[in-house]
Parts: C-alpha cells; structure tokens; sequence
C-alpha cells in the first residue's frame, strides 16, 4: 500500500511540473506585457529599463528557472498590475470566495440531484424518469454562462429577486451557484439513478420488503445507502471541477474569486499571478484525485496492485 501512494504522488509530483511548463508557455503566448504596463508614448529605453527590471530581457529557459526555484519555495513574484501585492497574496485573498461558491454549487447539485435520482430509479419509464433525464440532458448541455446570463436575466433583471454581481449576503451567492452547480446536477443525477436501480433488483431489497418494512424506509434508508457508494467517489472530482469550472461563472457574475482574477490577470498579461492561479487550482485538482485513488485503494485492494 505504501508504495502505491508513493507512486501515485509522485505521478501528481510529475503532472504538477509538467503543467507549470505549460502555463508558463501558454501564458507567455498572449503577447508582451510591457505593451500593457506601459504608457503609448514610452520609448526604447523605458522598455529597456522595465524588461530589465522584472527579468523579462533574459531568455525563456532562464525565466522558467528563476520561476521554478521560486515557485518551490512558496514564492509566485510580485504582481505587475496589482503593485504592492504578491501573485500568491491574491491567490489566497480571493480563494476563500471561490470555495464559498463552489461550496454552494456542490450543495445545490447534491439536494437536486439525489432527490431526482432516487425518484426517476424508483419510477422507472414513467413521465417523471423522462422528464428527470431531460433534466439532465440539458444539465449537460446548457453552457454555465449561457445559464448564468439567463438565470441573471430572469431572477435579476426581471422579478428582482437577486442582485447581478458581486459578493455580499446569501441573496448574492444563489444565481451563480445554480449557475455553476447545474451541470453537476445532470451527472451525480444519473450516477444515483444507475446505482438506485441496480439495488432496487437485489435479494436484500426484496426480503426487506417481504419483512414488511414500510417502502419509504426501503428506499429512503437502504436502497439508497448501498446505492451511495458510487456517487460518493465522484464528489471528489466534482469538487475540483467545481473549482476549476468556476471562471466562467465568476466572470459573469463579478464573483470576486480566483475565476474572476485569472481572467482579469489574463487581459492584464500578469504572468505571476496566472502562473500562481493556475498551480494552485492544479495542485487542488491533482491532490484531490490522489486522495480519490486512495480511497479506491482502501476500498478495492486490487486497485493498489494496478
């Protein structure tokens, strides 16, 4: 066991690296960001001077070193559009907003779909099961800022009942949290409709029955205690996707979290603060699927020998 865990982190160890390559690539890729920083009207040798001074003159590999060994030790560089502030310091300002959302997506996903699931397995063919795979159908489909935009439009705009942007009490948390849960919906929906009616045929449910227990408790309390299971090893990954999927919808919405400020670092070619964005949700989404592999591991121990 011990050696499967040491292998898969060093795996995570691995891809870790290997997307700190391709952010700092990538986000090298959106131009010079000098053509931000500086005034029009700047000459050669303000260019000269501000390049020298944040160590954009020297080659690429270079740059990648001195990031590298910086970033080992906790230290992401200091924001060029945010002055006075470090890329990791905004990182973990705006991070807390971000599992807030992602927190009350995961909880609106959770009360929508197991409820859905249960029922659809339950009434399997009838009206209800087509409508809750309709559900999910279009859960799956529906693109979470088109939702949003609509979800603003309707509730926002029209009936007045949120605001539109920003971050304040509960009132400013629903629409993008639906926004960014939806999805969400639509896959643990059908996990929890699979795994209810593979139980709902098993020998224990019919003995249950046959001992006369009342059908909600068979459903309610059995079925789908033994139906969770499957469900449950997704939410790993639904949390970090959470995580990661919530840039769009905190662009829309004017979220103040890590989404929003990627975006804004983005147009801004900040490439600390990118670079310490992207690592960071990374390193969230790789951990979290290593603890993941873990838990299969304690659960199957065949896995571990994989």
């Amino acid at each position: 066991m011990q050696h499967y865990i040491l292998m898969r982190f060093l795996h995570s160890l691995l891809a870790i690296w290997v997307m700190s390559m391709i952010v700092f690539s990538l986000a090298r890729v959106t131009g010079n960001p000098l053509d931000v920083l500086l005034p029009l009207e700047a000459g050669p040798e303000e260019y000269e001077r501000v390049a020298k001074h944040w160590g954009l003159d020297k080659p690429l590999y270079t740059q990648y070193y001195v990031f590298l060994s910086k970033a080992l030790r906790g230290d992401f560089g200091s924001s060029w559009k945010w002055q006075g502030h470090t890329a990791m310091g905004l990182v973990l300002e705006r991070f807390p907003a971000t599992l807030q959302l992602a927190g009350l997506a995961l909880f609106v996903s959770v009360v929508i779909s197991v409820p859905l699931g249960v029922t659809a397995a339950v009434m399997k063919d009838t009206p209800f099961d087509s409508l809750a795979k309709l559900i999910a159908l279009l859960g799956q489909s529906l693109p979470s800022f088109w939702l949003g935009i609509v979800l603003m439009w309707v509730f926002a705009v029209q009936l007045g009942w949120f605001p539109t942007s920003g971050r304040g009490g509960w009132r400013y948390m629903v629409l993008p949290g639906v926004a960014l849960g939806w999805f969400q919906v639509a896959a643990i929906m059908r996990l929890v409709r699979s795994s209810m009616l593979e139980v709902l045929d098993s020998e224990f449910v019919k003995l249950t029955r046959i001992k006369g227990l009342p059908e909600w408790k068979v459903i309610w309390k059995h079925c789908l205690r033994n139906a969770a299971i499957v469900p449950l090893t997704y939410f790993g990954i639904t949390a970090s996707v959470l995580l990661t999927g919530s840039v769009v919808t905190e662009s829309v919405f004017a979220w103040p979290g890590t989404g929003l400020l990627v975006v804004d670092a983005v147009r801004a070619r900040d490439f600390q603060v990118v670079q310490a964005v992207v690592i960071v949700i990374t390193g969230v989404l790789i951990m979290t699927n290593l603890l993941v592999d873990i838990f299969y591991a304690y659960l199957d121990p065949r896995i571990r020998y994989q």
